[in-house]
């Protein structure tokens, strides 16, 4: 009977432990991804908001610009999001509108000057790609869950900034009873859809 041949698995048994221990330090570690840090474009991140208009034509308005900072780690299947609304700068293209929308019994921008976003419920795509984001959303002082669905998301490097920027159209909507803001009701709908636009910029290690 031929002699079998020793595995290389044997082979490598036979080794001395130190030499092991030598070999395994000098290699390469493997490659992981780690988070990647970015900061709100404060020129291309606003909150678009619409609301049913007795059941005709709908008002439109935006915050903005918003400001916060994304973490991603797509490798991981991971991310946070935290960013802040300055509630006095509402816009719909009507000073009177705007300055109704600024009392107590809608936006109370004295007593709730700032509204609130934050979250870790991310969900990617095969390619890595934001599809939603889960989580809180803090208006006039209440705190709901929120889902903002991505349209559309993509990274690329900015030729003006030399550098990665992600961003994307995401869309979501809550009852504005649901923090009070209940003043017009039902000629006012009760249901408020958000645009999201936002994009962020990779910031430096």
């Amino acid at each position: 009977m031929q002699a079998m041949r020793p595995t290389r698995f044997a082979l490598a048994s036979a080794w001395p432990p130190a030499l092991l221990t030598t070999l395994l330090a000098a290699l390469p570690p493997a490659a992981t991804a780690a988070p990647v840090n970015y900061s709100l474009d404060p020129t291309h991140s606003f909150v678009h908001f619409e609301v049913l208009h007795f059941d005709t034509a709908t008002l439109r308005g935006r915050f903005g610009p918003l400001q916060g900072e994304v973490v991603l780690d797509t490798a991981a299947r991971r991310g946070r999001v935290q960013l802040s609304i300055d509630t006095a700068a509402v816009s719909t293209g009507l000073p009177v509108l705007d300055a109704r929308l600024k009392q107590a019994d809608l936006l109370d921008v004295d007593g709730h000057p700032q509204a609130y976003f934050v979250a870790e419920g991310f969900e990617f795509d095969e390619r890595g790609a934001v599809k939603s984001v889960r989580g809180e959303f803090t208006l006039r002082g209440t705190s709901q869950p929120l889902t903002l669905t991505a349209q559309r998301f993509r990274c690329y490097t900015s030729p003006l900034l030399r550098r990665e920027v992600c961003g994307g159209d995401f869309d979501g909507q809550f009852l504005r009873s649901s923090v009070g803001a209940t003043f017009g009701q039902p000629f006012v709908a009760d249901v408020v859809r958000l645009r999201v636009q936002v994009e962020a910029i990779r910031q430096s290690p």
